[in-house]
């Protein structure tokens, strides 16, 4: 039996210059599941996205998915990409030991805690206060390098990496650290400065865009002040859940939100295509 994708409808293009097309999964023209395809909005046209894979209940366990897969590498080529990313819930076990068997390569993981009522205390000496602007401006200029060099090492074009640095602290910071919601705080250790975090509202929850202890500092508990910092924020501005993102291979990180109960909810995942 042949697996094929038939086209459901014609290219799309949205405004954003991204493009689209959805597909039938096929076994001998018979249809068993959707594929959805497109470019990334954050990487360009250079980078494809899995938006959707799925497979119908009686042709599951048969190697259609795989098949799928990795016959959208193939129409991906034909547009010109040079990578192919998924993002796979973490409760979806079959999708995660797919796109592993594939060849994908862990990128970064989406992570998530509910949050009590009370606003956990910070240890004896530490306090936060606001950063400056002098200090968010230095803040900024780091971050948007590091920001870049952690994608470009997780396999990003460094082009894109950068355009991506650039984009996303424009986008999510348009006033600066005059924008509405963003916290920026500097974390102090007995009068010392020892790291600092940025932690913006949503309407229902709240998101650890950064969080770092200073090089100088490290490995003495100050991480996990700041992610307490976080989460008394995240209550005392009324809401209940925090969310983050770490990146692949940053086994420390990964340690420390695990033991403060965070869970992970989503993997991100991508595989150069040669």
């Amino acid at each position: 039996m042949t697996t094929t994708l038939r086209p459901t409808e014609p290219l799309q293009r949205a405004a954003d210059g991204t493009r689209s097309r959805r597909y039938q999964v096929c076994v001998n023209s018979r249809p068993v599941g959707v594929i959805h395809l497109g470019t990334s909005a954050a990487f360009g046209d250079s980078v494809a996205v899995i938006h959707d894979l799925r497979v119908d209940e009686p042709d599951r366990r048969r190697g259609r998915a795989t098949v799928a897969a990795l016959a959208a590498e193939e129409v991906v080529r034909g547009w010109g990409c040079g990578q192919l990313t998924v993002t796979v819930p973490a409760d979806a076990k079959a999708g995660l030991r797919l796109f592993g068997a594939l060849g994908y390569i862990p990128r970064n993981r989406g992570m998530e805690k509910r949050l009590g009522d009370t606003p956990p205390a910070l240890p004896a000496g530490s306090r936060p206060r606001p950063m400056t602007r002098a200090e968010y401006d230095t803040w900024r200029a780091r971050g948007n390098e590091q920001y870049a060099r952690t994608w470009a090492e997780r396999g990003m074009p460094e082009e894109a990496a950068r355009a991506k640095a650039r984009q996303d602290h424009e986008t999510l910071l348009p006033a600066g650290p005059d924008t509405e919601d963003m916290l920026f705080s500097v974390l102090e250790h007995e009068g010392e400065r020892v790291g600092t975090l940025w932690l913006a509202l949503r309407p229902e929850s709240a998101y650890v865009f950064d969080v770092e202890a200073d090089a100088a500092h490290r490995g003495r508990g100050h991480g996990r002040t700041l992610m307490l910092l976080a989460e008394a924020r995240t209550i005392t501005a009324g809401r209940r859940l925090l969310g983050l993102n770490v990146f692949a291979d940053n086994t420390p990180a990964e340690r420390l939100y695990e033991s403060l109960g965070y869970e992970t909810t989503r993997y991100a995942f991508y595989k150069p295509l040669l």
